[in-house]
């Protein structure tokens, strides 16, 4: 008779499958959608977006604050939202690209992701998260390049 194992970390601790930061972030996208079928389809979101932001550790806080910017620039079409407790922009209402802070998840740097949404296909295989750790000049560029590809 086969016997099923338990499912535990290696300490012992019993895992659920979700840390604590996603099962957070699971939560704050359920308000999210909450929050929007109260409100009407005027509803200023970048404000909440902004306050988002404002809400980061200042290394975060710094990226977002840039690549918000840079997105605005260079597709303003895109409306900015809170999806997943994190800035995002969306065309249609479907996101196209989005920040994940470094805080957020514990992790050494922040991510700009684009999703299925963006115009980024190239061949059989190409990226679509990047790593952020600082922007410079040539990075900014880049950025700019790829929204503008994404929206298409």
């Amino acid at each position: 008779m086969p016997t099923t194992k338990k499912n535990t970390t290696a300490e012992g601790e019993k895992y659920d499958g979700f840390t604590d930061e996603e099962r957070a972030a699971m939560k704050e996208r359920a308000k999210e959608l909450k929050t929007r079928a109260r409100r009407s389809a005027k509803a200023d979101t970048e404000s909440e977006v902004l306050a988002k932001i404002a809400e980061m550790s200042p290394s975060d806080r710094a990226l977002a604050e840039r690549l918000h910017a840079l997105i605005r620039a260079n597709a303003p079409e895109l409306t900015p939202k809170l999806w997943y407790g994190m800035p995002a922009y969306a065309r249609d209402g479907k996101v196209l690209c989005f920040f994940q802070s470094a805080a957020k998840f514990k992790t050494r740097y922040a991510t700009l992701g684009f999703s299925d949404e963006a115009n980024l296909d190239d061949g059989a295989m190409w990226p679509t998260t990047f790593a952020l750790t600082e922007l410079t000049a040539e990075s900014e560029a880049r950025i700019g390049a790829l929204v503008r590809r994404a929206v298409g």
